[in-house]
Order: C-alpha cells, then sequence, then structure tokens
C-alpha cells in the first residue's frame, strides 16, 4: 500500500507554505481526486489551500483507472481515512475536511478522531447507527452487496446504473458527458462495509459522533439522490446532532448524487464554502 505520493506531498508543501487553512477534498467510491479540480479551483480563489488526497494508489488519469481497474480493488475504509489521517497529520494548521458519498462517510470519520477545523459531507455513506435503507439505495448497491465476491473485486457501474444512481436528475446527454469524464471503478470491499455496517459489530464503517473535538458539520443532501436519499443523510444528521458542536443539514432542490459534478456543482460548492467561512478563516488573522 502506497504512503503519501509526490503530488500529494507537493499539495502538503504548498498548504505550509501558504499559510493559509488547508481544506481536504476526500472523493468517493467511482471516481478520482481529479473529480474536485473545479472545487479546488474556487477554495483556492476564496484563500484556502486546497488537497485532493487519494485513497492509496489511486491511478493519476481516468484513463490510467479503466485500464487497469483491478488497483482500485480491495481499499477498505480505514485504510482510506489513515491515509487521510497520515496527510492530515503533515499539515500545519488543522483542516476543513469535506467529502463526497463515501468520501462524506470518510470526512465524518476523520471529524469522529478530532482532527477538523470543519466538516462538510455530501451525500454521505452509511455509517453504523444509520438505519434507514430505502428502496432506491438497495436497487443501486442491493445487486453487489448480496455477492459475497464483491468484496475482492473493483466494481465498475453499467451506464444504466450509473444514470439511475447517480444522475437520474439530470438529461442523457449530460449523464453520458459524466459518466464518460469521471466514472471509474471503486473498491467492493469499501461498499460491503457501508452495506453491512448494521450487521456487523466491527463494521469500520463507524464515526465517533460524540467526540467533543469535532467541530462544526454540515451535510449537504440532493433532494433526489437515489444513492443516499434524504432518509440516509437525515438519520446520519439525527446522530451527529446530539454532539456539542455545530450540526447542520441543507437539502438542495431537484439535485441528485452527482451534484458535485453536474451542471449545478458551483452552488453545492458555495454552500460549502460559505459554512467553512463562518467557523474557519482562510487567512490567519
Amino acid at each position: 500500500m502506497a504512503s503519501i505520493s509526490e503530488r500529494e506531498n507537493r499539495e502538503i508543501e504548498a498548504a505550509n507554505a501558504s499559510g493559509n487553512t488547508p481544506v481536504v477534498f476526500i472523493h468517493g467510491l467511482w471516481l478520482l481526486p481529479s473529480s474536485w479540480d473545479r472545487w479546488r479551483q474556487l477554495f483556492s480563489e476564496a484563500g484556502y489551500a486546497p488537497l485532493t488526497p487519494d485513497w492509496p494508489d489511486d491511478p493519476v488519469t481516468v484513463e490510467e483507472a479503466r485500464g487497469n481497474p483491478d488497483v482500485l480493488a480491495k481499499k477498505t475504509l480505514k485504510q482510506v481515512a489513515d491515509h487521510t489521517t497520515e496527510i492530515i497529520n503533515a499539515l500545519d494548521k488543522k483542516p476543513a475536511v469535506m467529502g463526497h458519498s463515501t468520501g462524506g462517510l470518510l470526512a465524518q470519520m476523520l471529524a469522529g478522531r478530532g482532527l477538523v477545523a470543519a466538516t462538510v459531507a455530501i451525500d454521505p455513506g452509511i455509517f453504523r447507527g444509520v438505519l434507514p435503507l430505502p428502496a432506491s439505495a438497495l436497487k443501486v448497491a442491493g445487486p453487489f452487496l448480496i455477492n459475497p465476491l464483491t468484496r475482492g473485486r473493483a466494481i465498475t457501474l453499467t451506464f444504466d446504473q450509473f444514470k439511475y444512481g447517480w444522475a437520474n436528475a439530470l438529461d442523457e446527454k449530460e449523464a453520458k458527458e459524466l459518466y464518460d469524464t469521471f466514472h471509474v471503478a471503486g473498491s467492493g470491499i469499501s461498499l460491503m462495509q457501508m452495506g453491512n455496517a448494521n450487521l456487523n459489530p466491527w463494521t469500520e464503517a463507524k464515526v465517533n459522533t460524540k467526540n467533543p473535538d469535532r467541530g462544526p458539520l454540515l451535510i449537504i443532501e440532493g433532494e433526489k439522490d437515489h444513492t443516499v436519499p434524504w432518509a440516509i443523510a437525515n438519520a446520519a444528521y439525527k446522530r451527529q446532532r446530539r454532539n456539542p458542536g455545530v450540526t447542520e443539514i441543507v437539502r438542495i432542490p431537484n439535485r441528485g448524487h452527482a451534484l458535485t459534478l453536474d451542471h449545478g456543482w458551483q452552488e453545492v460548492a458555495q454552500t460549502a464554502l460559505d459554512f467553512v467561512k463562518r467557523f474557519v478563516p482562510a487567512k490567519p488573522s
């Protein structure tokens, strides 16, 4: 398993040299760090120092990932969380952290470790104690969860699966553009860890929601998301709001799971940026 890559080291060095508050973006299943490129630019223009860590051994490009999908298999949630923790520990300042989908779960895991100044979890994956499993979520993940071979595989969505799970709020043309531009295989074991979180007492899909050092947290949810429907996001919010830190949830109308990538990405990114600005200034006072 790779440690910090050269690219990640460059981002760490740049963030530390800038003196600005770092913002760590964590991608989820079926994407790569490059999926955050437009967000990086927006946050950089706002004065923050963006970092886009890999899941360990992520290929650099979508083309490379599609040419060798097996490299994306067998990445567990703990491996990714530990890798991102290593990057955060190399920063001079406590960062804001945000993640989408499985990345939204990982962001909450890191916040629960007390590593984060502010957290934004967008359409976040399930953790232990989040009980709802709506029909649309089962339709997205169910075929993989019932197959024991999923654990060792890199899972690629068909376009029809992507359209239903990610792009149901978009027209066919945009859905195809997003699929062709961004979609790569994802780790089957991470998917299984989330799907079985409430069946396995030792699951890695767990969040310390009670840590008083968690910091402020915002959950952003797409109204039409089939992969992580409102019931799941709201259940996560209800568990998190027991924390003494600020806990908020925002529902973005008419948006699906691809809300960080699609034509309306900037509305979501601005919502996240506005939240971070409230609690963590970009530049030291």
